[in-house]
């Protein structure tokens, strides 16, 4: 198979490393992976606050640089949510309905499509997981807790075959962080509490590092965690399970 890659703008510029994480990650895993060098914003944050008339030209982008592949994979849960359910291109209609069935979110795609059994990874650490909403509730990647369901989280599957690496148990396995895109700036103080709260249940089960899937909320209580002074560290999921 021939995946496109798909890096989200945030991580492009501010995490990078968590994309090089995914390449060397999906290459190790035998898959032929190609960049289209052209790709930008898939349009989220626009659509988010109310303007999704001005992600046309997003949505044309997306299709034409990535129609070809037999999948495409992105290390962010928001950004693969949003394409999966509103990619649209009134100059390429087929194509970008046809693109939509395949994209995944790395995790997805690991547990599902290429159903890894085993990773050659290392990370002695404390680590929590943060189960992020769109991640949650619309990738279904985890068992939502209200459910009185069998549980389920495909990060913590894959998290589970890295060596010496330690789960703490959460009080609040699927609690929001308050990130939400554009609710942290029309709702700050919402939003800042919320992620406190949610870095606090982590620190009170001794992690060391939080982790997930959605790089944009793990942004959100790295600068919580900064502004604290906290030791904590955050870290991409892809890039715990390219640790060697």
């Amino acid at each position: 198979m021939t995946v496109g890659l798909f890096i989200p703008c945030y991580v492009d510029q501010f995490y990078p490393q968590a994309g090089i994480a995914t390449l060397q990650l999906l290459e190790r895993l035998g898959v032929d992976v190609v960049y289209p060098p052209k790709q930008t914003c898939c349009g989220q944050p626009m659509a988010n606050s109310g303007f999704s008339h001005l992600t046309q030209d997003c949505d044309d982008l997306i299709t034409e640089s990535f129609a070809e592949f037999d999948y495409v994979v992105v290390p962010s849960g928001s950004c693969a949510l949003h394409i999966k359910d509103h990619l649209h291109s009134d100059k390429h209609p087929d194509d970008a309905r046809h693109l939509r069935t395949k994209v995944y979110e790395l995790v997805e795609f690991l547990t599902d499509i290429l159903k890894v059994k085993d990773l050659k990874a290392r990370f002695p650490h404390k680590v929590g997981v943060h189960q992020s909403c769109h991640g949650l509730r619309g990738l279904h990647l985890s068992q939502m807790s209200e459910l009185v369901a069998p549980p389920f989280s495909k990060p913590e599957q894959l998290l589970n075959m890295v060596e010496g690496i330690e789960l703490i148990p959460l009080s609040r396995v699927d609690e929001c962080c308050g990130f939400g895109g554009t609710f942290c700036v029309a709702e700050e103080a919402v939003s800042a509490k919320m992620g406190k709260d949610r870095v606090a249940d982590h620190i009170s089960h001794g992690a060391e590092y939080i982790t997930g899937a959605d790089l944009s909320c793990l942004m959100h209580m790295e600068g919580i965690l900064r502004r604290q002074k906290s030791n904590v560290k955050v870290m991409h999921i892809a890039e715990i399970l390219n640790s060697l």
